[in-house]
């Protein structure tokens, strides 16, 4: 009985983490590893990588307990995420504050295995993923906020590669603000219709009739910025044909999006992941023994 009881408690606790649904995580970690491919040039601290990896799962799913928290009044008029576990009130708002701090926790015990200047950055990187899911109801550029929240890992990286920060790492961190400033201005596309009425403030309501603009200009800026990380590096063409692959994944989502139909724009979000991917694949074929 007890045994059936924890079962079930631990089935909405790994809901309310997004456990079945690793997509954020993903997109948190192909910049992190990017950035750690090239500091290393290809031979990243087996420790480093480690701790990375486990930790952006980890951070992620505390921020996903975070933001439900913060959306526990508005996520049940909104239709994707109207069954989310304290909406439906199988997870209290307190046992959601004490999973998102367990796991902050755990994250930081991992942290604390670097040296202390990439320490000292997490308490930065706790206090922009906190300010997150409060950022929409001030500012219609919450986005921005996510980017400077799920960018934050690649000074953190850098830092515990190399114990100090350095030109490309800041290069790749502007690169993954934008990022994730377009993948989640197409995720707020999918919601718009209900933010208006809720009165929940994104850039996708921001841009206005200019969105899918907007999103291919910042794409573009993400791609130039990637081929300036790149040629700061000097790094080989497979690194670029990598880009090249992404570029493609991106003229797929713009066409996905231009028509707004919020089906098409949830696929067009999901796709940012091969882009990441693709450039990921070319960072390591770069960097593999011929």
């Amino acid at each position: 009985m007890q045994f059936n009881l924890f079962k079930c408690r631990l089935a909405q606790y790994m809901k309310l983490v997004r456990a079945d649904k690793p997509i954020g995580a993903l997109l948190l970690m192909w910049p992190m590893l990017w950035a750690l491919w090239i500091i290393s040039e290809g031979h990243p601290s087996g420790l480093v990588l480690i701790v990375f990896i486990v930790g952006t799962f980890l951070m992620r799913s505390a921020g996903c307990a975070i933001n439900d928290y913060a959306d526990r009044h508005i996520d049940g008029a909104v239709a994707r995420s109207r069954d989310r576990p304290i909406v439906s009130g199988k997870v209290t708002p307190t046992e959601a504050l004490m999973v998102a701090a367990a796991l902050a926790i755990l994250s930081f015990l991992l942290v604390l295995t670097m040296n202390r200047l990439t320490i000292a950055m997490s308490f930065v990187g706790v206090v922009l993923a906190a300010a997150y899911p409060f950022s929409k109801r001030i500012t219609y550029w919450p986005q921005l906020v996510l980017g400077l929240a799920f960018g934050w890992a690649v000074p953190m990286v850098d830092a515990a590669q190399t114990g100090s920060v350095g030109v490309t790492g800041w290069v790749i961190y502007l690169a993954a603000i934008l990022w994730a400033l377009a993948y989640d201005t197409i995720y707020a596309m999918v919601d718009r219709d209900d933010d208006l009425k809720l009165g929940v403030k994104s850039t996708a309501i921001w841009f206005g009739q200019y969105d899918v603009l907007a999103v291919a200009v910042i794409l573009v800026l993400v791609m130039l910025t990637l081929v300036i990380a790149g040629l700061h590096s000097s790094l080989g063409e497979l690194y670029f044909y990598g880009l090249l692959a992404g570029s493609v994944v991106v003229l797929r989502q713009l066409w996905l999006i231009k028509g707004r139909d919020p089906v098409l724009c949830f696929k067009a979000f999901l796709l940012s992941n091969y882009m990441g991917l693709a450039i990921f694949i070319g960072l390591v074929l770069n960097y593999a023994p011929i």
